[in-house]
């Protein structure tokens, strides 16, 4: 009998705790969920790309050399652009990377080196949180990159959104991101249909641009749904 109830209690629990986030994700899913849409390539589409960049200064980005960033508070970042590398720190970690050669980075603890198998774990973590927390820095400026097809998408409104879908290259190769511009082609938002999320189509703005030392364009905060992601101690040189 005791096991019974006992049983009956943890089980009552669970119900009780997994519900309302059951009930939470079931209304979110069915509030926010799209389909990704389909959209045209072409020139159209690669020049809406293009009025996006001259928007947000292109040229001032390219030219910097040197960004200096933290992400939520969590992982500081100092990325030599110019030599494609990328000092990242996060706890009592330092992970020196080498985006060129991922075999040629190195991990620290503590402020020393390490070789062993807690080593290969440090860096492959690394170059994900630089995958991740980079794109929400300069995510506008991979409009081009290797990999990446561009579509052009006409919204409920009429006006033109620029469809990006990542088919190779980062941690996720195969999301989209369907860029919401405003009437000078400056981005405000992106919704996003990647597979680290469950639901596809949620939407994060892109409102809040800092002008950098050097004059390029970057975000110092986001928001989605009801979570802000923060972005401090931002600093560029060429």
């Amino acid at each position: 009998m005791k096991i019974k109830k006992v049983t009956k209690i943890v089980l009552g629990i669970i119900v009780f705790l997994t519900l309302p986030s059951i009930l939470l994700f079931g209304f979110v899913y069915f509030k926010y969920n799209e389909d990704l849409p389909t959209g045209v390539k072409g020139e159209q589409a690669d020049a809406l790309a293009e009025n996006m960049l001259k928007a947000l200064d292109f040229e001032a980005y390219k030219n910097t050399d040197y960004i200096e960033w933290t992400f939520k508070n969590r992982h500081h970042y100092q990325w030599q652009k110019s030599q494609n590398t990328c000092d990242v720190f996060w706890k009592d970690y330092r992970v020196a990377l080498d985006l060129n050669n991922h075999s040629l980075s190195k991990a620290y603890v503590h402020g020393f080196i390490t070789e062993n198998e807690i080593a290969e774990e440090l860096k492959e973590k690394a170059l994900n949180y630089f995958n991740n927390d980079s794109f929400w820095l300069v995510a506008p400026y991979k409009v081009f990159d290797a990999g990446t097809e561009r579509r052009l998408v006409k919204l409920a409104n009429n006006k033109p959104a620029l469809l990006i879908t990542y088919k190779s290259g980062g941690s996720t190769p195969g999301d989209s991101y369907l860029w919401i511009l405003d009437d000078n082609y400056k981005p405000v938002s992106f919704k996003m249909w990647t597979s680290i999320l469950p639901i596809d189509g949620l939407e994060a703005t892109w409102s809040d641009w800092k002008t950098t030392e050097t004059g390029a364009l970057l975000p110092n905060f986001h928001k989605l749904m009801v979570l802000g992601l923060e972005i401090d101690h931002l600093k560029t040189s060429n």
